[in-house]
């Protein structure tokens, strides 16, 4: 397997392990890119490899029957693809498929297991990362049920913000349907209520986000939620060298 050359990581769990744990885990890893609508593993089937994003970002999707996809989880440069792995597991929960392209380290399932002997604080910020992503699929479910499409459509759009790194986003309302689950309609609906309020603009399938700020205040408390939990990982986990 290539040896990755050292790079600036911009993956949040990766920059805040200590300088040897870092550098002992990079030495694992390859860089490669995401690219728009690959798949990166199938529910319970292995994992090939693990995903560390630097840009871009990853949708946790199940699927049921003829249903469309509906989306559990959203992974940026916040966490990792594959945590599940810590708990010695090397099946995937869902299917992964990356919504928004940008570029990763890859690293394989043995190479992690190898590295996490000898890498303590990986091993303790993977845990939290894995409660962190407990916490998203538990409030998506909650939101899913007791709020209303626009409220939910500023949340995603927020989160999606957060990990492409761009005010300028690929989305069309069937996919955003699909990932919310709810009809093309309600989506139209939606995003014409927050462009009439200058929040954002919608052409065609690109979504540019025009007022940060309005659409945090259009979201419903579901981000403000997410967006702490996503501190969790972190908290005890100040890099130290």
């Amino acid at each position: 397997m290539p040896v990755a050359k050292p790079l600036h990581v911009f993956n949040r769990l990766i920059g805040s392990l200590p300088r040897k744990e870092h550098a002992t885990l990079i030495a694992h890893c390859e860089p490669v890119e995401l690219l728009f609508g690959k798949v990166l593993c199938e529910s319970g089937r292995p994992f090939r490899y693990l995903y560390f994003p630097l840009s871009g970002f990853i949708s946790m999707v199940i699927t049921s029957g003829t249903h469309q996809p509906l989306e559990l989880a959203l992974i940026g440069n916040e966490g990792m693809l594959g945590a599940t792995k810590v708990l010695g597991l090397n099946t995937a929960p869902s299917r992964a498929v990356v919504q928004g392209s940008g570029s990763a380290l890859r690293i394989s399932p043995q190479h992690l297991s190898q590295v996490l002997q000898e890498c303590p604080r990986l091993l303790s910020v993977i845990k939290r990362y894995v409660y962190m992503l407990m916490t998203q699929l538990a409030q998506n479910i909650a939101c899913g049920h007791f709020h209303e499409v626009e409220p939910r459509l500023a949340r995603w759009l927020l989160m999606s913000h957060d990990r492409a790194h761009s005010d300028h986003l690929e989305l069309t309302h069937d996919f955003l349907a699909n990932m919310l689950g709810v009809r093309r309609s309600g989506i139209t609906l939606a995003a014409g209520a927050l462009q009439l309020r200058k929040l954002i603009h919608y052409s065609r399938g690109h979504i540019t986000i025009l007022d940060r700020q309005g659409l945090e205040a259009a979201a419903c408390e579901c981000y403000a939620e997410l967006d702490k939990a996503h501190i969790e990982p972190f908290r005890h986990s100040d890099r130290t060298d």
